[in-house]
């Protein structure tokens, strides 16, 4: 199917998930904590979306999720009546670093997607592996595993959007550290970008630019977009301290599971990348970088 009536069946896809969450929210208002409310409209907001992955017999239509589902939760969160007067400021700032990293990280999802024809190599490998058991592995290990994860990473949102403590200078770090996380992960898929469409053999490494500093800036900057929601919180009170599971949880997920499998995939096809992965830091840039004395373009 071509691009734009695949975008359109996303866009239906999520206005379906959308509408089941309010109506799941609805019934439930009154009935439990507006937390308890919020994930299990989440919840059945990415049961809607499996539905449609199963009809369209493609798990990616849920992949912009991960950036889409926290803002209409933040929303949510502002919305519920508050006990206290709030300091409009933060709030402001929350909704502005959430908001530039929901843009950035779904518009490159979209830059990238070539539409319905296109699964991700990951979800082919699991379907590959699991056989009829995929439908479930997808509902359970490809959508509703991430949509938890984000759910608890907008935990922190919660007492960021709420709390009368007034603004304070934490907030401003806050501020910095998102919006410099998402700088981080924009230039680190232009980078790869234009890496990929210049390069003349297709077993070259990336190892310019922000790659020669970390293996994974892009999943560095998702990291510190999370940790920056958690300063927010934090800003609140300690109070709101427990709310880090939310990012420790990302650093989790992508230490043990997505770039084990991605270090994986390059190591079986890029001879090339046995040398990077010994000069170059897996997440965390804490030396200078290096190169091989051959090859331009570090394979």
């Amino acid at each position: 199917m071509p691009r734009l009536p695949s975008f359109l069946v996303v866009l239906a896809t999520y206005l379906f998930a959308g509408a089941v969450a309010f109506v799941t929210g609805w019934l439930c208002w009154g009935l439990m904590h507006p937390l308890l409310v919020a994930l299990v409209a989440d919840v059945t907001a990415t049961l809607a979306v499996w539905l449609v992955s199963l009809g369209v017999r493609n798990a990616s239509v849920y992949d912009p999720y991960w950036s889409v589902a926290p803002v209409p939760l933040a929303w949510f969160f502002l919305w519920v009546p508050l006990e206290a007067p709030v300091d409009p400021i933060r709030p402001v700032l929350v909704l502005l670093v959430l908001g530039v990293w929901a843009v950035r990280l779904t518009g490159n999802w979209a830059t990238g997607w070539t539409g319905l024809a296109h699964v991700d190599w990951r979800y082919k490998q699991l379907a590959r592996q699991t056989g009829a058991l995929y439908p479930l592995v997808n509902l359970v290990g490809i959508q509703l595993f991430p949509t938890l994860l984000v759910y608890v990473g907008c935990l922190a949102l919660w007492p960021a959007l709420r709390s009368g403590t007034p603004v304070g200078w934490l907030d401003g770090v806050a501020v910095l550290v998102g919006l410099g996380a998402v700088a981080v992960e924009a230039i680190a898929d232009l980078q790869m970008r234009a890496f990929v469409r210049n390069r003349s053999d297709a077993a070259a490494v990336m190892d310019r630019g922000l790659w020669g500093w970390s293996r994974h800036p892009n999943y560095l900057g998702e990291i510190g977009f999370w940790f920056a929601l958690w300063l927010f919180a934090l800003a609140t009170g300690l109070d709101a301290a427990w709310t880090a599971v939310g990012w420790v949880a990302m650093v989790l997920l992508f230490v043990f599971i997505s770039i084990p499998m991605m270090e994986k995939r390059q190591l079986d096809r890029k001879p090339g990348y046995a040398d990077v992965r010994r000069r170059v830091p897996m997440l965390l840039p804490w030396r200078i970088p290096s190169r091989r004395a051959s090859g331009p373009e570090g394979s």
